[in-house]
């Protein structure tokens, strides 16, 4: 991107904030209405749905993790198709087909049926994420990619922030409200109806391209699209589908995305139910409320971290070492929690773990899409996603069983311990050279200021 005179880079600075603030909040909206029809099985468990449909913790895990079967199977076309069609038509079709299965799955009557609709909710959902994280491409240049992705992601720790009280309260509520719809079931129900009418919304707000917005000037509309082709338009980088499916990078980076959600599911899942067992392990008492605010504390400082982080690794132009760095920290508060003596020091933690894990992950994805342009993009960041989320059915499958297997949680920890250290290991041995340093992270481009 050219400096140019001080006017237009002032035009510029008016220019990020003014999308930044149209686009990111939006979406980041979205993604916490999806994140929470995607968990929200974490709230019901302990209140009553284990006991309903008869869950032990592994059948509780294959129910978690099921979904992500169906999820990535359609990852990669649904962002082809997303590419292709245009993001506005594509997200809000995902949205309104996702509703509708998540408030179904309230009506469950059994295991089978349980498994069934959360197979159905991941095909619904495939290619949310990753299309948002391309959309995001087609708006933001490199320099401020990582942060306009942070005001996206932070809506997993804030699901937690504000879905888990409010889980709570439905949940609590709920008998009143429909004599003899368990609270459980009043809580899936209404977490799944948002998602229809944001998808409506979604058709009408949202704008497939820069050059298609009619709330951005001629001059604006013209800078944006200068600056954004010119780094399309590097011939170095892989702009082919089968360029990035092939690409052995591009299954590196999916290895390294794979240790940290493996680490932010296998929490997220288990979370309500550790701290609902913290009554008998140190002898305390929460309501179903209670639970769900103690679920949000370390969602609350994670979503805080997660953004200043990312800041930062916008304004020093670096993503390898913030990525490394806060997945290390995350390991190092699982294995605080691990072996915490008190409900407090077990908190703290797990909210180290939630702040390390979820601040690693915008600069992450600084990585692939400063890889891959196009097609390439589509596919690539599609294929990343794919195999990180795999973990999502790996994670809780894994630790619901070895949970059951030794009768302590502890086992699964140790698990997504060593799969952080070895995300963050392998970032710095593989990608430093190449994002390391400013010159190196533009290494075809110019980079500005």
């Amino acid at each position: 991107m050219p400096t140019g005179d001080s006017s237009e880079t002032e035009v510029r600075d008016r220019l990020r904030k003014k999308i930044l603030w149209r686009i990111s909040p939006f979406l980041g909206l979205m993604y916490l209405v999806n994140y929470l029809d995607r968990t929200n099985l974490a709230f019901a468990a302990p209140a009553g749905m284990n006991a309903d449909l008869g869950l032990t913790a592994a059948m509780f895990g294959l129910a978690s993790g099921i979904f992500f079967l169906g999820y990535l199977l359609f990852e990669v076309p649904s962002n082809l198709a997303l590419h292709r069609y245009g993001a506005r038509r594509w997200l809000a079709r995902i949205l309104v087909s996702w509703g509708m299965v998540a408030s179904l799955m309230a009506f469950v009557p059994n295991a089978g049926s349980l498994y069934v609709m959360r197979l159905l909710l991941g095909i619904a959902e495939a290619g949310f994420a990753p299309g948002v994280l391309l959309y995001l491409t087609y708006w933001f240049t490199k320099r401020d990619r990582v942060r306009a992705m942070a005001l996206f992601l932070v809506a997993i720790p804030l699901t937690s922030v504000i879905g888990a009280p409010i889980a709570g309260m439905l949940i609590q509520w709920g008998d009143s409200i429909i004599p003899g719809f368990a609270g459980w079931r009043f809580m899936i129900l209404m977490t799944g109806l948002p998602a229809i009418v944001l998808g409506v919304i979604c058709w009408f707000y949202l704008t497939d391209r820069p050059a298609d917005a009619k709330w951005l000037t001629e001059h604006e509309k013209a800078l944006l699209s200068a600056d954004l082709a010119e780094e399309q338009g590097d011939t170095t980088k892989s702009h082919r589908v089968r360029d990035a499916l092939l690409q052995p990078r591009v299954w590196l980076l999916g290895m390294m995305y794979f240790g940290v959600l493996y680490g932010m599911y296998a929490i997220g899942f288990f979370l309500p139910t550790i701290i609902a067992g913290f009554q008998e392990t140190f002898g305390v008492e929460y309501s179903t409320l209670e639970v769900g605010l103690l679920t949000a504390v370390p969602y609350g400082f994670a979503a805080i971290g997660m953004v200043l982080w990312a800041r930062h690794s916008d304004l020093s132009n670096e993503v390898v070492r913030h990525f490394a760095v806060p997945a290390l920290v995350g390991a190092v508060g699982i294995l605080i929690a691990m072996y915490a003596n008190s409900p407090f020091l077990s908190m703290v933690g797990v909210t180290i773990a939630a702040t390390g894990i979820l601040s690693s992950m915008p600069p992450f994805w600084g990585m692939p899409t400063r890889l891959l342009t196009g097609a390439a993009a589509a596919s690539g960041i599609a294929l990343v996603n794919t195999l990180g989320n795999a973990s999502g059915f790996l994670g809780p499958v894994l630790t619901g069983w070895l949970a059951d297997v030794t009768g302590d949680n502890r086992s699964g920890m140790w698990v997504i311990l060593a799969f952080l250290f070895l995300s963050a290991v392998v970032s710095i041995i593989v990608f430093r050279s190449m994002f390391s340093t400013p010159d190196r992270a533009d290494e075809f481009e110019e980079r500005t200021v």
